[in-house]
């Protein structure tokens, strides 16, 4: 089938590839000419306006959104609407919150559109790995996709579900973020024990291999963490700082209206704040994490 895709960043650009891959065709459209290009130069077919974009898709059209969160997800709905037709199925794919993505959903049904708001997890390996879906919206266009979301999955049965209504993916993957920081948070600090421990003389690349294998708290994101840490052990050369990109806090706040006590996520939350005031090991850690999994950007001493 078809799929327009808007924002061919770091995880757009890899999802329109691997939608390519699947036997499918990405009409794409980017800021950037360059990027547009490179989507052409493999078989996908390029757009340099939104309108072009919609002009080229065949109706019903599913457009999938990849901007930033916020008012850029509503700028673009609102350039794309006069170029819609009853039926077409708008597609957030980004990290919205999941309220914004209840609003976006009653406001696209009122003018004869469908909304679906998917939670992607994935990260740069996501072309090779697949993409991890949580997603919600109406049952019809869900099904509709069904091919596309089969294709970027790990597999066509595993990775990805149909969650809830509107808001539920967004809401899911909210969630899947907070207990990443409570992850990234542990793991960081037990590193830090260990390099610590300057009378043990430990290899920290050793053990993070040796717990790779058989061990409890072996995981994907330990295997990403072995493998930095073969690159730069002692993380030279990496300033501790760590931001976070909101799900995290979305996650304390709701914890707090439901009466959840979420003491492990919110104090990871707080560290990723104080980071940004002193430079420590453990955070240059989480950095170091995030770079690995997500290709997020490291600040360098």
């Amino acid at each position: 089938m078809q799929l327009g895709l808007i924002g061919l960043g770091k995880m757009g650009g890899n999802m329109a590839e691997r939608i390519r891959l699947g036997g499918h065709q990405v009409v794409g459209f980017d800021f950037s000419a360059e990027a547009v290009a490179k989507l052409a130069a493999t078989g996908n077919v390029g757009a340099t306006t939104l309108e072009e974009l919609v002009q080229k898709l065949e109706a019903p059209r599913a457009i999938w959104i990849m901007v930033p969160a916020g008012d850029p997800v509503d700028q673009t709905i609102a350039k794309l609407e006069p170029y819609l037709a009853p039926g077409d199925i708008l597609i957030d794919g980004g990290n919205s919150n999941y309220k914004d993505s209840i609003r976006r959903h009653t406001e696209a049904k009122a003018k004869g559109f469908n909304f679906v708001d998917v939670g992607t997890s994935g990260g740069v390996w996501g072309l090779k790995e697949g993409y991890s879906m949580m997603i919600g919206g109406d049952k019809d266009p869900v099904e509709h996709l069904r091919p596309i979301f089969e294709t970027l999955a790990p597999g066509k049965d595993k990775g990805w579900g149909h969650v809830g209504p509107a808001g539920a993916g967004h809401f899911t993957k909210m969630v899947h973020n907070g207990i990443e920081y409570g992850l990234m948070q542990a793991y960081a600090e037990g590193f830090t024990i260990l390099e610590k421990k300057e009378s043990l003389d430990l290899n920290l690349p050793q053990i993070a291999e040796i717990w790779r294998h058989g061990s409890v708290v072996r995981s994907w994101l330990l295997d990403l963490t072995a493998e930095a840490l073969s690159k730069n052990p002692t993380l030279d050369g990496l300033e501790a700082y760590v931001a976070d990109s909101g799900e995290g806090r979305w996650t304390v706040f709701e914890a707090i209206d439901l009466n959840v006590s979420a003491p492990v996520i919110t104090e990871s939350l707080i560290r990723r704040i104080r980071s940004r005031e002193e430079n420590n090991f453990t955070d240059r850690m989480i950095a170091i994490q995030r770079n690995a999994f997500g290709g997020h950007a490291v600040k360098k001493d």
